[in-house]
């Protein structure tokens, strides 16, 4: 499961604790170089910091991956940075929101989910796919158990709708993809332990540990997982 030297970009870092900020310390102790996108500047470069402090090797771009421009941009550095070439992208990015019943729900409710959740993956996806195929690398995603046959969808529509596109996502581009070598999968969480959730859902839940998160992250990143593409990993606390 070794992704020591390698380049990966975790797109989408937030605040300490959180499921990108685990995700960056468990690629920088594994040896990874990192690059951080994250909409929060200083919680990037907090970040990337931390991981320096640690002897990891990170760098950060403030980056809004609801933009498509910015994205772009963002990965025209990243290009010119590492002549080219990236060896696996995480697609972090993303957020829950109950919406209620469909028929009493609130349509902007379903068009923020869609821009947090699909939205990001989509376009971090497409910019930085030039830099995935020299490397024949690897694209990881972000579902949920929410989606998974025999969930249960009620009064959350519009998060299991972005995440449902962000496995169709997944699936086009292991397909498309599979041709240049680049290898596209999804981990399908129930809900993960951060400080977050154990504020709104207490403790009588069973969690996904980040660090079991990781260690399904490192090993889509990594030459173990060489021969695995099209694939949801379910992850249960």
């Amino acid at each position: 499961m070794s992704v020591q030297d390698k380049t990966v970009v975790l797109a989408g870092v937030g605040r300490a604790g959180q499921v990108g900020d685990s995700l960056a310390h468990a690629f920088a102790r594994a040896g990874a170089r990192l690059v951080l996108l994250g909409r929060n500047a200083a919680e990037v470069e907090r970040c990337a910091r931390e991981v320096g402090e640690g002897g990891g090797r990170a760098t950060a771009h403030r980056c809004d991956l609801t933009d498509e421009p910015q994205v772009a941009a963002v990965a025209r550095l990243v290009h010119d940075a590492t002549g080219g070439r990236v060896d696996a992208l995480v697609n972090v990015a993303g957020g829950f929101a109950s919406s209620g019943p469909v028929g009493e729900s609130d349509p902007s409710v379903l068009a923020g989910q869609l821009a947090l959740n699909l939205t990001t993956a989509y376009l971090a996806t497409r910019a930085f796919l030039p830099l995935l195929r020299p490397a024949r690398g690897s694209v990881v995603y972000f579902a949920s158990a929410a989606v998974l046959p025999g969930a249960h969808g009620a009064r959350v529509s519009a998060y299991a709708a972005a995440k449902a596109g962000v496995l169709a996502l997944m699936r086009a581009v292991a397909e498309e993809e599979r041709a240049a070598g680049v290898r596209a999968n999804a981990v399908a969480p129930g809900s993960i332990r951060t400080g977050d959730n154990e504020r709104a859902m207490g403790e009588g839940v069973r969690y996904v540990e980040r660090d079991a998160v990781a260690d399904a992250v490192l090993f889509l990143c990594s030459d173990a997982a060489r021969a695995v593409t099209g694939q949801t990993i379910e992850l249960r606390g």
